[in-house]
């Protein structure tokens, strides 16, 4: 004999209908109805500032660029109407406009020096060469020395290498990376802490040599300057085995002559603890760092 069917109170077409007649039940419906639209009125609103919020970095990341664009048109309107009699005054007005670019002082006087001896010898003749010799010569700048991507450790041990970039660039976290990635392969990594000007980079360097496995050296005393701590880790370097020294430092931005100077003197100290470092220095970019920062880290270089 088959069980008798059971109907749950609240599934029953009575109870549906007591629900429907309630007062209660139908503010209740009315209740879900409005937090279902208050939900989706939510989901749409969070959706519209995430919409604005892209809008609003990349309106940010443009404007940034802004001054360079602005600096460089002045170039369209000296060699529209250029001629042979007014080159001197032409070039050096396109130094001048190089200059407030942020190309860097080395950068404009080679472009413009190339520009001027290929005039000088006849090879160009218009304006519209001009223009086009020059965006030949900033494309030599940038390619001249990076061909080759993989990093010159060298044979000595050990191997230095410095990580440079403008402030919030994520040279910290690059570091920690290539910490992981050399620890892989086999590697013994010490870490130098060079930023002593930010507050929280040590600790944020110490997490990273934690999370990797490596040495880590900082400023005891708060006190020292990146100079001293980066020469302290690469002397610590040699004395006990490490195979690699990654050295942080702190953000700068290339139009600052004290910070950069200072990274200068952190290159010469690395230099004197151990003949022929840093191996290599690697600029960080970030989505806001633009074509003058990889014309400075080619006169860095070349310090």
């Amino acid at each position: 004999m088959a069980a008798p069917s059971r109907v749950l109170p609240f599934l029953s077409p009575a109870a549906s209908a007591s629900v429907r007649a309630s007062p209660y039940g139908r503010r209740a419906g009315l209740l879900r109805c409005a937090a279902a639209a208050g939900q989706a009125g939510f989901f749409t609103r969070l959706g519209r500032l995430i919409k604005e919020k892209a809008q609003s970095d990349v309106d940010k990341l443009f404007s940034g660029f802004s001054k360079t664009r602005e600096n460089l048109s002045v170039v369209d309107e000296l060699l529209t109407y250029w001629n042979l009699a007014d080159t001197d005054r032409v070039l050096d007005e396109l130094e001048e406009a190089l200059l407030v670019s942020d190309f860097g002082p080395k950068i404009s006087f080679r472009i413009v020096d190339t520009l001027r001896e290929q005039i000088r010898d006849g090879k160009l003749k218009s304006g519209a060469e001009i223009k086009e010799a020059l965006k030949s010569c900033i494309l030599e700048l940038l390619t001249s020395k990076g061909g080759n991507s993989e990093l010159q450790l060298g044979f000595r041990k050990p191997a230095v290498i410095m990580i440079v970039g403008v402030n919030g660039g994520g040279k910290t976290t690059s570091l920690g990376k290539l910490a992981y990635r050399f620890k892989n392969e086999g590697a013994k990594v010490l870490m130098a802490a060079g930023d002593t000007f930010r507050a929280a980079a040590r600790d944020q360097l110490e997490v990273w040599a934690e999370r990797t496995g490596s040495e880590i050296v900082i400023d005891n005393d708060k006190k020292a300057k990146p100079p001293a701590v980066l020469s302290q880790a690469v002397k610590r370097g040699k004395r006990e085995g490490y195979d690699l020294v990654l050295c942080d430092t702190s953000g700068r931005l290339h139009t600052n002559y004290g910070l950069m100077e200072e990274l200068v003197s952190c290159k010469k100290v690395l230099a004197k603890a151990l003949p022929g470092a840093p191996n290599e220095i690697l600029l960080v970019l970030d989505g806001t760092t633009g074509l003058n920062m990889l014309q400075q880290a080619r006169e860095f270089n070349d310090v």
